[in-house]
């Protein structure tokens, strides 16, 4: 079944094409937008303003005067609000999906569940915002008494990757929110409507003016506000860590808190004790989901050399039974690439590799259904001289490479300045132990393709970044711990 007609929802203000600044939709008062096409067949859907410096540190102001309110309803309070939104969102998942899939081209039976891991990480928070737990500390006086306060970090801002445009919304909103901070948040320019239809729920949840915001426009704009302004205590980024790199040197004037989760490069590992056929499909959800555009996504694939023939034929047989196409239809397995500029890297990338020795085991062509949709492709023989080795793919290319020793293969694992995320399928218990410990990342995912949860810590460590979003720990990023001693004597 194919959606006709994408863009007329059933609630059809969701669509909108302004700014969210203080629980009203608004465009840049000089008229400057910014297009934003369907990447699958190019055609328009609308345009976004792109604000003035001076319009977004006043949706800062905003921001600054909300806060001190917010900060000041309970944590049960913030929580029945939280759950009301995240209710409006599951009410209307189906337009959100929509959206989602027409302005960044991943299959719409992916934007529904998308819609509902956003969900997860709203509800989790609402709830663990009231698990802001304090100390006692024992005193090293008699007439001294200790205590520790944990209190929300204060205005906070974010920019969210084109990936995922709701989940990564919600993985940084929701924390921030439960704590009693404010948000602004800039979408990806290539997917900004996910995030406005958001605030029209936020409104009708309740979310009282200025607690969040969506600003749009140029990213040297709104980055130079976010990062520079002092009013904004702490910021949050996901995407390249070049970028992040900038971003991060920025803040550094102000001393912001900040957390970074930037570029990956996962190795996925399968010995020959595993499972070959969970395998598969572990290496199926991780490399082909998006086409292949997320930051887990397995980036070098090793394969032990007992199993490596066996393992690529029942693989190939799975990727080969993947439907590529236009999003919207519900058959559709892999949707396009985001750009032109996307598909140039990946077809760079593959010739680098064939050219260097690797082997085309099947895909490796543009779609006919668009120019930006590529064929699932399999390459064998990938060696570390080939460029695709030290750089994250993005694209939905498997690389196998071929091992059979397992120091050397947490070796070559390790070797790389990025440390997001790692895959291995094993069935050798003291082997996973030795792995999990060794393996230089922040997320193992073993015997499993799918490691993002909204109850477990996500980020990396290295050139990947450093902070964690989801679980106990992701509300910490959004706190300052204060520490207060009482003479009672």
């Amino acid at each position: 079944m194919t959606i006709a007609n994408p863009l007329k929802l059933k609630k059809r203000d969701l669509f909108k094409q302004a700014s969210f600044i203080e629980n009203e939709f608004k465009i840049a008062t000089s008229g400057k937008v910014i297009d934003v096409c369907n990447p699958f067949n190019g055609d328009f859907i609308g345009s976004i303003p792109s604000l003035s410096k001076s319009e977004i540190e006043h949706a800062v102001g905003c921001a600054v005067t909300a806060q001190k309110d917010w900060a000041k309803k309970t944590a049960f309070e913030r929580a029945k609000i939280l759950h009301t939104w995240a209710d409006l969102i599951d009410t209307y998942k189906e337009d959100l999906a929509v959206i989602m899939t027409t302005e960044q081209g991943k299959p719409i039976k992916e934007a529904r569940s998308e819609i509902d891991y956003a969900n997860s990480y709203i509800r989790f928070f609402a709830e663990e915002g009231k698990r802001i737990y304090g100390d006692t500390l024992p005193a090293d006086k008699d007439e001294l008494r200790y205590m520790v306060l944990k209190q929300p970090v204060g205005v906070c801002a974010c920019i969210t990757p084109w990936n995922f445009p709701t989940a990564m919304f919600a993985r940084k909103v929701a924390p921030a929110l439960a704590s009693g901070s404010v948000m602004l948040v800039k979408p990806a320019s290539q997917t900004p409507f996910s995030a406005l239809a958001l605030g029209v729920l936020a409104v009708q949840a309740g979310l009282p003016k200025g607690v969040f915001q969506v600003v749009t426009g140029k990213a040297d704009t709104v980055g130079h506000v976010f990062t520079k302004d002092e009013r904004i205590a702490k910021f949050s980024f996901t995407g390249s860590t070049e970028v992040g790199k900038n971003l991060m040197a920025q803040c550094s004037d102000t001393v912001k808190k900040i957390s970074m989760e930037l570029g990956g490069n996962a190795p996925f590992i399968v010995f020959d004790d595993a499972d070959l056929d969970k395998a598969t499909d572990g290496l199926i959800a991780s490399k082909y989901r998006n086409a292949g555009q997320t930051c887990v996504c397995a980036n070098r694939v090793y394969l032990h050399k007992n199993i490596k023939d066996e393992f690529i034929k029942i693989y190939k047989e799975k990727v080969e039974k993947l439907v590529v196409g236009n999003g919207l239809d519900e058959k559709t397995d892999i949707g396009p690439l985001i750009n032109q500029d996307a598909m140039d890297k990946a077809l760079t990338l593959m010739k680098d590799a064939i050219d260097k020795g690797a082997t085309l085991i099947t895909g490796g062509q543009i779609h006919d259904s668009s120019k930006l949709c590529l064929t699932p492709t399999i390459l064998d023989n990938v060696n570390e001289n080939m460029d695709m080795a030290s750089t994250e793919i993005f694209a939905p290319i498997t690389a196998i490479y071929q091992f059979d020793d397992e120091n050397d293969v947490i070796r070559r694992a390790n070797d790389t300045i990025f440390g997001l995320a790692c895959y291995f399928y094993t069935n050798d218990l003291a082997r996973s132990w030795r792995l999990s410990e060794q393996l230089e990342y922040g997320i193992v995912g073993q015997n499993t393709g799918l490691i993002s949860s909204a109850v477990a810590p996500f980020g990396g460590i290295k050139q990947s970044g450093f902070g964690r979003e989801g679980s106990k720990y992701g509300i910490e990023d959004y706190l300052n711990v204060k520490y207060w001693a009482v003479n009672v004597g």
